[in-house]
């Protein structure tokens, strides 16, 4: 598949890094000659340097014989106009672009078929709001996914120290996880993936996904002892995009504040949200959050769009006594400077987004994508079609134990008719059957795609 990237940006470096080493022709356009450099150097893709929305850099791009366009600079304004110029001048190529401003996206009929020709559109504020969101609706996960519309969600715990986790092999949880539709799918140790089995033993330290239904995620946590206290208060650091979407998702159920250092950005956000407390001032100031009183706050949310203020800003807190701490980090190298720290959750912008890209980009037949552990790591959700031709490979009328997927793809969840359905051995798989699965190294996925083609 030839793909072409427009932007060469964190999110378009991650994009890049995930797709050129699965067989994928890649070029990047930015105007920035020293991150495509950068990029060239790191990966076997081409570059042009120019302005993305131009004609003439689009042409010596190829994009005549490109399949998809992921238009993801730093200007909404060029990922727009990039895309409409695609439309108009070359018909092939799917456009994804991202869209960043409120004002754009508050007018969905913008970008429908009269209007700017983008054929997806996402918001990377909406998603990583909403990912933090989940994450403090379900207090105790390190991340959480959504899939089949919401019937089913991907999520993982940290095994504690004590903790019920802590010293089990799997298949000791099983009393747990009997009914065969809450399964394991997937442990991490220090970022490596171990064999699933009943063999398999849970070691302090190591982050354990499960896959269940929406409705049976609280019971789990409960009966695994890993569910928090619903949190109360909340103090947000960073008012800009992501923390004023935050503050508005929270403020009618929550008591929250935000801290922001921008005056002028304070008196706007002020005016925009209804019960939210907007404080002017320095997240990484002692005095302030001890004014503040985080040392009775539930929770701690570092937003800002520098990686080192949200770190700084969620360790002191985490020092003058926040009971939870949740940390934004968009570069992927700060990961390992978390090892060993008292922060608690870590979400990751980039790999957010990416799932939501990686959807359109799969082959086959996918719903849904989740990009997890640094991109490693897949979760699927894929469509199962007959094959009438017998051109392709297909698990429709195959049992379970019938389809030949490698090891370290797990199967995770079977939806039918709406309706989680456990998974057996012997279960076997029908048209329009949503499955999903968990690739525990994302070299895998292309053995997933195989099965799961449009008819």
């Amino acid at each position: 598949m030839k793909i072409l990237i427009l932007g060469a940006g964190m999110t378009g470096s991650s994009v890049a890094s995930a797709l050129a080493s699965e067989e994928n022709d890649i070029v990047v356009i930015d105007r920035k000659p020293e991150l495509l450099a950068a990029l060239k150097e790191r990966y076997d893709i081409a570059t042009v340097a120019g302005n993305a929305a131009h004609p003439s850099i689009l042409e010596m791009a190829g994009v005549r014989d490109t399949d998809i366009v992921i238009a993801v600079t730093d200007r909404d304004e060029t990922n727009m106009l990039a895309c409409q110029i695609i439309n108009t001048l070359y018909s092939k190529p799917k456009t994804i672009a991202r869209v960043r401003a409120i004002d754009f996206l508050k007018h969905p009929e913008l970008f429908n078929p009269y209007g700017i020709a983008i054929d997806i559109v996402i918001s990377p504020e909406q998603i990583v709001m909403e990912a933090i969101h989940n994450l403090i609706k379900f207090p105790g996960v390190l991340h959480i996914s959504s899939f089949a519309d919401g019937l089913v969600r991907l999520f993982s715990i940290k095994a504690v120290p004590e903790g019920f986790l802590t010293g089990k092999k799997i298949k000791a949880l099983k009393q747990k996880l009997a009914n065969g539709k809450i399964r394991v799918v997937a442990i991490f140790r220090q970022g490596e993936s171990l064999d699933v089995n009943g063999e398999a033993d849970i070691l302090e330290g190591d982050e354990v996904f499960f896959v269940s239904p929406r409705h049976k995620i609280r019971k789990v946590l409960t009966e695994l002892h890993t569910l928090e206290e619903p949190v109360k208060t909340i103090m947000i650091a960073g008012g800009g995009h992501i923390g004023k979407r935050l503050a508005m998702a929270l403020e009618h159920n929550h008591q929250v504040k935000v801290i922001e250092h921008d005056p002028i950005r304070v008196k706007k956000i002020a005016n925009e949200l209804e019960n939210t407390v907007v404080l002017q001032g320095d997240c990484t100031e002692e005095t302030l959050l001890v004014d503040e009183l985080v040392a009775k706050t539930d929770l701690f949310c570092a937003v800002t769009n520098n990686d080192g203020v949200n770190i700084i800003a969620a360790a002191l807190a985490k020092k003058l006594g926040v009971k939870k701490t949740i940390c934004l980090i968009n570069h992927g190298s700060y990961i390992k400077l978390l090892t060993g720290s008292e922060i608690d959750v870590v979400v990751q912008p980039n790999q957010e987004t990416l799932g939501h890209i990686l959807k359109h980009v799969r082959k086959g037949d996918v719903a849904r994508v989740s990009s997890l552990c640094g991109g490693s790591a897949e979760a699927i959700e894929a469509i199962a079609h007959k094959d009438e031709d017998g051109r392709s490979l297909s698990v429709v009328g195959l049992r379970v134990d019938e389809v030949k997927l490698p090891e370290g793809v797990v199967l995770g969840a079977l939806i039918r008719n709406k309706e989680v359905i456990p998974i057996h051995h012997d279960t076997v798989f029908e048209e329009n059957d949503h499955i999903v699965m968990f690739a525990l190294d994302k070299k895998l996925v292309k053995n997933i795609e195989s099965y799961f083609q449009r008819i």
